[in-house]
């Protein structure tokens, strides 16, 4: 139901907290606390049937709002909508569970569409048991006995009526004894009252003993505690009631979430028996009414997402600071399907035009057309009579190629998809007719050349070539046996025509459109289900293209592939995720799980054990080699590689050809050789590799592939006995060889100048010690004749020291400017030096 827009928004209230309704008590005032108490305490006295699901409505004046609109999402919850007459100031009940009211006070929203207003909403409001006795003032636990009761009413006055008269007086005390008699031992309950008098009295309470309460207060608050009691049987039933103020009748309109059911999904997958035919996807949809109440004629819309939605209690009083917020939780489990590719959904298509003779035509008119009539798009052949479409959505196609003097031609059945670059020539006739061709070889859509049916052959089970064997089917990729039944015949032909056609004709039940994130079906018709019945509502009719294939992966521990098929989602709605079955000439294949299916979207699903191919996988790994040596800005970079060499051997045993997809897991850091096989189509974490297997044919995949290994050294480190160890390991070329070795004999000469410097320093320095020596002794030397030929002497000596001290800077400065200059050539050598080199 839609909201008129007109309706002012003054008249909406959202209820998200309200007052609880009080009750006057017909005795001796109570307090409001006990007054809530009471009312919880009362059954409901409505005719009202609780619900289980959603709320109920309960006709209090003769309201009467039943379900217009239900919306079911896929997160367990349901958008419900009531709207019914109201007249004046009308009250309208609904009763929820406990848990659906926490529902109900986040998302209730309230309407009265003919100018009334709402008052007011109440509910029931349900204190912990706990909490609730605290406000009796009377000191009772949930779990009492006869001790612990007559322990809380101490000092109240009793009356007590027995054999032996009545007794009133106040409690004093209850006391369990001991008693012998007749030679049994029993346990006595003894009271002991003091009456108004003072007079204190025992009183042995038998079965023949009645005891009263004389104080009403006390009296009331006791029928209180039992009341309490008896509430917890009826805590599950919660009461909303909802009042509104206006004149005459008028339209009510209430709305909620509510946890429901998930709805399912499961489809069937019928694939043609004729050359040409698309195959047929119908899908259905099983919808649960486990609400307390018949939906008659609602509108029901089914949305495939899940929006966020949790649950807050709060309907639940809180005597904590902090809120508690549950938190969320989930049981959906996701199946285990196959993969969507990560690379390859758009495709491409490119040829050339020829004539008769095979020559080129250009400037021919080329058209593509999808398979529901829409162009794609149109060019024009070049100066070599080439043409091309680029990023063509998966789907189905229709070539038409006109140029003048020539017969137009149409190439039906182009299968575009996977991310495949799809090639197609066109040979124009000379003439003015139109001829039409179907393409049937290149990418067949479908292995339906033959009118068998699903591994039947004249009536025989085959080898589960086709569709394995119908002795036994498979769900989610696991066989079922199914005992030694034998196959059912074959349909007569006639009678799979007459299915067929009229499965053709069938239409779906709801319309696909898109909300934001999420998907919604929307039924056209109303839909009517009783309480506690299910239906199944076809949702989904469309064609879809598909191709027949057999799926291997190793992680499965079988050497035997899933039969599947790879289907892309050529209509425009969004498939959501559910069960599969397959049908082949109207007869069961298998059956299976997929995920769900965005538009133009290709995924692979498996139904069936493909019986009659058979796969095996080895591998060898070589040790690391360096395959290739880069010198840039003195740096050498060598790249290893690590190679390993994975072969998949198929054999094909079957009478009819298969198309298998070997699933190759990926590794980080490794790939796949440019020069080899290359994946049709690649996911996260595996790559698909198609190999066509004839009958009787054994064939094999040979995949390599490295993980290249760097190792950097810079090319001032490098010496002649490194060198020699990368000859030894083979892991230089020749020209490498050469460029190391004139860095090492320059840095030979770099370092032969610096130890000749070194070397000068030393004697420099050796010359400055000794002469401080002898200026040391010169002046310990007195004038004498001996001392004067003595200082003759070292005068001597450090004149000659002074010279050689000369000659040595000389020297210094000379090395010193032939290292720099060898250091600058040595740099320049290692800067200058670029090479690439492969080994």
């Amino acid at each position: 139901m839609q909201i008129p827009a007109s309706v002012p928004r003054r008249w909406m209230i959202r209820a998200l907290a309200v007052a609880v309704l009080a009750t006057s008590a017909a005795a001796a005032p109570q307090s409001s606390e006990a007054q809530r108490d009471n009312r919880a305490a009362r059954p409901s006295t409505s005719n009202s049937i609780p619900a289980t699901q959603t709320g109920t409505i309960v006709r209090t004046s003769d309201s009467n709002l039943p379900v217009r609109r239900v919306v079911l999402y896929k997160s367990g919850v349901g958008f419900f909508e009531h709207q019914g007459e109201i007249q004046g100031n009308q009250t309208v009940g609904i009763d929820f569970t406990n848990g659906q009211l926490n529902d109900v006070l986040q998302s209730l929203t309230l309407l009265d569409l003919n100018g009334g207003r709402i008052t007011g909403v109440n509910y029931n409001s349900q204190a912990p048991l706990s909490q609730r006795l605290v406000s009796l003032n009377l000191p009772l636990a949930e779990k009492t006995d006869v001790a612990q009761f007559y322990g809380a009413l101490r000092g109240v006055r009793l009356e007590i009526r027995g054999p032996s008269g009545v007794i009133t007086g106040r409690l004093l005390s209850m006391e369990r004894k001991t008693r012998v008699s007749g030679g049994t031992t029993l346990e006595v309950d003894l009271a002991t009252v003091v009456s108004d008098l003072g007079e204190v009295r025992t009183v042995e309470i038998t079965p023949a003993v009645s005891v009263q309460v004389a104080e009403r207060d006390v009296s009331q608050k006791v029928s209180q505690y039992l009341a309490l009691l008896a509430s917890v049987r009826q805590d599950e039933l919660r009461r909303l009631t909802v009042a509104t103020a206006g004149t005459g009748q008028r339209q009510l309109y209430l709305s909620y979430i509510s946890e429901v059911p998930v709805w399912k999904t499961t489809y069937r997958i019928v694939l043609p028996s004729k050359p040409g035919d698309e195959p047929l996807l119908q899908g259905w949809a099983i919808v649960d009414n486990t609400i307390g109440e018949d939906w008659n004629s609602v509108e029901l819309s089914l949305v495939a997402g899940a929006p966020q939605s949790f649950i807050q209690q709060l309907s639940q009083p809180y005597y904590a600071r902090r809120p508690v917020v549950a938190l969320p939780a989930s049981a959906q489990m996701s199946p285990q399907t196959h993969e969507g590719a990560m690379f390859g959904g758009a495709a491409g298509l490119s040829g050339a035009v020829l004539d008769q003779a095979g020559g080129l035509v250009p400037g021919a008119r080329v058209t593509l057309t999808s398979s529901a009539g829409q162009s794609i798009g149109s060019t024009t052949t070049d100066n070599l009579g080439r043409y091309s479409f680029g990023d063509v959505p998966a789907a189905n196609y229709t070539l038409r190629v006109e140029h003048p003097g020539f017969q137009t031609e149409f190439v039906q059945g182009l299968l575009m998809g996977g991310g495949r670059e799809v090639r197609q020539n066109v040979t124009l006739q000379v003439g003015a007719q139109t001829q039409t061709v179907t393409v049937t070889a290149e990418i067949p859509p479908m292995n339906t050349s033959s009118a068998e049916i699903a591994g039947v052959r004249g009536g025989n089970v085959g080898s589960g070539g086709e569709l394995g064997a119908l002795g036994a089917g498979v769900a989610g990729g696991r066989l079922l046996q199914r005992g030694a039944l034998a196959a059912p015949p074959a349909a007569p032909l006639a009678a799979i025509a007459q299915i067929s056609q009229a499965r053709q004709q069938m239409e779906s039940a709801a319309e696909g459109a898109d909300l934001g994130d999420l998907f919604q079906y929307k039924l056209k018709d109303p839909v009517t289900i009783r309480k506690n019945e299910s239906a199944l509502v076809p949702i989904l009719q469309a064609h879809l293209g598909a191709e027949k294939v057999s799926v291997w992966n190793a992680s499965e521990g079988s050497p035997r592939p899933l039969r599947a098929l790879w289907i892309t989602n050529s209509s425009a709605l969004t498939l959501d995720g559910g069960s599969f079955s397959v049908l082949e000439d109207e007869t069961f294949a298998g059956e299976g799980l997929m995920d769900p299916i965005k538009p133009a979207e290709r995924r692979l699903v498996s139904y069936a054990i493909d019986l009659g191919v058979r796969v095996d996988k080895s591998t060898e790994s070589t040790p690391q080699r360096v395959t290739h040596v880069r010198i840039l800005h003195g740096e050498m970079v060598q790249t290893s590689e690590m190679r390993q060499k994975t072969v998949y051997t198929i054999r094909n045993d079957d009478k009819t050809s298969r198309e298998v997809l070997i699933e190759h897991p990926l590794r980080p850091g490794w790939s796949i050789s440019a020069t080899g096989p290359q994946p049709d189509e690649a996911t996260s974490n595996l790559d698909r590799f198609r190999m066509s297997v004839d009958p009787k044919v054994t064939r094999t995949l040979q995949l390599d592939e490295s993980q290249p290994i760097q190792t950097r050294m810079a090319l001032t480190n490098v010496t002649s006995d490194q060198i020699a160890v990368f000859l030894q390991q083979k892991s230089i070329t020749p020209a490498v060889e050469a460029a190391l070795r004139r860095i090492v004999l320059q840095k030979a000469q770099v370092d032969s100048l610096d130890a000749e410097g070194e070397r000068r320093t030393e004697e420099t320095q050796k010359i400055f010690d000794d002469q401080q020596r002898l200026r040391e002794n010169l002046k310990a030397l007195k004038g004498g004749p001996e001392e004067r030929a003595l200082t003759q002497r070292y005068t001597q000596q450090l004149a000659d020291q002074e010279k050689r001290l000369e000659t040595l800077r000389q020297e210094s400065a000379d090395l010193q400017a032939k290292g720099e200059q060898a250091q600058k050539d040595l740099d320049d050598l290692i800067q200058n030096l670029d090479l690439d080199a492969t080994i």
